[in-house]
């Protein structure tokens, strides 16, 4: 009696998340309820669902960042207001490229258009000016996320 066995060599691909986390830091609960309301539950129809967990102070965007650079949660994508005081979300978003390997994308939200080039200083993946554009900042997240499920 012979037994024949096989041996399945594929190799499992993760699961894409079931949701995606987005980190939003604003001193201004404006900014962030505004943010808020243009990612809505889905910032597009092809991604998950988004969830979005708000900051007010440097020091919790430091804490947040820090914790998934230890294996401690997941954040697909930070979006940083760049106008926010004491510390601007366009040094922090330098902070970050320099101390975090593998980085998530950061998106910069900039008090003019003409700001842009300080957060291609600062490394950040993407800028939208204020005032907040709804669609637009919708579509830049949108862009950003896609490659975190792939």
């Amino acid at each position: 009696m012979s037994s024949q066995s096989t041996v399945d060599h594929t190799v499992a691909t993760p699961a894409p998340p079931v949701s995606l986390t987005v980190l939003v830091y604003s001193d201004d609960a404006n900014v962030r309820a505004a943010v808020r309301a243009a990612l809505g539950t889905k910032p597009a129809p092809d991604l998950p669902t988004v969830r979005v967990r708000e900051v007010a102070t440097e020091p919790a965007v430091i804490e947040a960042m820090d914790g998934i650079a230890r294996g401690r949660g997941r954040i697909d994508l930070a979006i940083l207001d760049g106008e926010a005081v004491p510390a601007g979300g366009i040094g922090i978003a330098r902070q970050l490229k320099d101390e975090i390997y593998q980085c998530p994308p950061l998106l910069v939200l900039t008090g003019r258009a003409q700001d842009g080039w300080l957060a291609t200083w600062a490394r950040a993946d993407a800028v939208v000016p204020h005032p907040i554009d709804p669609v637009r900042l919708a579509d830049v997240a949108a862009a950003l996320l896609r490659p975190r499920v792939a």
